[in-house]
């Protein structure tokens, strides 16, 4: 099988951002609009949000700990709050990874509208939740 440019990059050697750019480049469709905007909303959200490239190729969005992943499929963006099922969601953004005690995901198909600012609220509280002592 046949490794995308970003895949075969390293943290070593690129920067995570500089890999999100480049994978947000490689899909070359709605995919990556979508995570570009996402992307662009998290930031809105935490301007002192980091970025990481793990697990082989998941773009990471962190401040104190995880708070989402923004994988791409062919048929949905799917962004996965790794403490979700601990935050309030009054819009009813999570829509996958539901039955778990931990995560929460929302997975975007291609022309599905997307409620922004309800999911930096729901950035805000993932970031308010991490930074909250731990028991």
């Amino acid at each position: 099988m046949k490794k995308s440019a970003t895949t075969q990059a390293t943290a070593q050697t690129e920067s995570p951002s500089r890999l999100i750019d480049a994978r947000i480049r490689e899909l070359d469709d709605w995919r990556g609009r979508m995570l570009a905007r996402v992307r662009a909303l998290i930031k809105e959200a935490d301007p002192d949000v980091v970025e990481e490239w793990k697990w082989r190729g998941v773009p990471v969005w962190s401040h104190d700990g995880i708070i989402c992943t923004g994988e791409t499929y062919k048929a949905v963006v799917k962004l996965t709050f790794a403490k979700g099922a601990s935050l309030a969601d009054p819009s009813g953004l999570f829509n996958s990874s539901l039955e778990g005690n931990t995560r929460r995901a929302i997975d975007i198909a291609e022309g599905v509208e997307f409620d922004a600012e309800a999911f930096k609220a729901l950035v805000r509280a993932a970031v308010a939740l991490n930074g909250s002592p731990r028991r």
